[in-house]
C-alpha cells in the first residue's frame, strides 16, 4: 500500500488536537506536554500513517510525548530528550519491525517496566489497548481503546491502580528517570519477595535502560509459562 503523504496525514478541518487539548482541560492528574521538533514530527508521523484527526496522529503530531504524574507513565509521541523514543522508533527498537508488520503498536509505558500496546489483532481484540503488567508479564485486555486510554491516566486515581507498586518518597525517585529508563527490581515484581528470618523484605531496585526492561518481561513471560499452575516462585535468604 502506498504510503500517504504529510499533506494527506495532517487534518486542518477536524484536528485531534482540539480534543486532546479539551482532555487536558479536565486532568486530575499532574502532566507535562513535551514539545515536538518540526522534522521529528513529520517523520514520526509519515512512519505512523495515522492522521491527526485521531488522538494517536496529534499526540504524535503535537507532541514529544506526555508525561503523567511526574513521569510515572510516559505516552508516546514523536520523542523529545525526556522521552527519546517515538512510537515508530520504539516499536522498530522494541520489535524490531516497521509499524505495518507488528503483532501490537507499544504506545506507552510506565516507569516499573509496565508496557501499553494498541492491538494489531494478535493479542485477540484488535483495536484495544493491552497492558503487560510486570507482575504478571502476561498481555492483560484493558477493553480501552485509545481515546479511552489517555482519558483513564489524565483523570482517574493512579495511586489506587498503582496501589501495590508505589513507594514512600517515589516522587522524587523517579524524578532522576529518564523516559527511556525503567525500574529494575529484585525480585522481580512476578516473583515473591525475599524472605531473610521469616521476615519479608524490600524490594532492590535500579534504573535500567528501557529495552532491557522489555525484553525482560518478554523472557520472563516465557519463563512463567512453564511453571505448573500454581506453584510459587520464591527466593529466600538467611544470615
Amino acid at each position: 500500500m502506498e504510503k500517504r503523504s504529510l499533506q494527506e496525514l495532517i487534518d486542518t478541518k477536524e484536528p485531534g488536537w482540539l480534543v486532546v487539548q479539551d482532555w487536558l482541560k479536565e486532568a486530575t492528574n499532574h502532566y507535562e506536554i513535551l514539545p515536538a521538533s518540526a522534522s521529528k514530527r513529520a517523520e514520526a508521523l509519515l512512519d505512523l500513517q495515522v492522521t491527526t484527526r485521531s488522538p494517536m496522529g496529534a499526540i504524535v503530531y503535537e507532541t514529544g510525548g506526555i508525561l503523567i504524574d511526574h513521569g510515572w507513565l510516559r505516552i508516546l509521541g514523536s520523542g523529545h530528550a525526556k522521552l527519546p523514543r517515538s512510537i515508530p522508533e520504539w516499536n522498530l527498537t522494541a520489535q524490531g519491525l516497521e509499524l505495518c508488520d507488528v503483532p501490537y503498536v507499544l504506545i506507552a509505558d510506565d516507569v516499573i517496566g509496565g508496557f501499553f500496546a494498541l492491538d494489531s489483532g494478535a493479542l485477540g481484540a484488535p483495536r484495544k489497548v493491552f497492558y503487560l503488567a510486570p507482575e504478571s508479564v502476561e498481555w492483560e485486555n484493558t477493553d480501552w481503546g485509545y481515546s479511552e486510554f489517555v482519558w483513564f491516566f489524565l483523570t482517574e486515581d493512579l495511586d489506587a491502580f498503582y496501589s501495590l507498586h508505589r513507594w514512600q518518597g517515589w516522587q522524587e525517585e523517579i524524578a532522576a528517570i529518564n523516559g527511556d529508563q525503567a525500574i529494575a527490581f529484585y525480585p522481580p515484581l512476578w516473583a515473591e519477595p525475599v524472605l531473610k528470618n521469616g521476615e519479608e523484605q524490600e524490594r532492590q531496585r535500579k534504573p535500567d535502560p528501557v529495552v532491557e526492561a522489555y525484553t525482560f518481561a518478554l523472557h520472563s513471560a516465557e519463563q512463567l509459562r512453564g511453571v505448573q499452575d500454581g506453584e510459587v516462585i520464591r527466593l529466600e535468604i538467611s544470615e
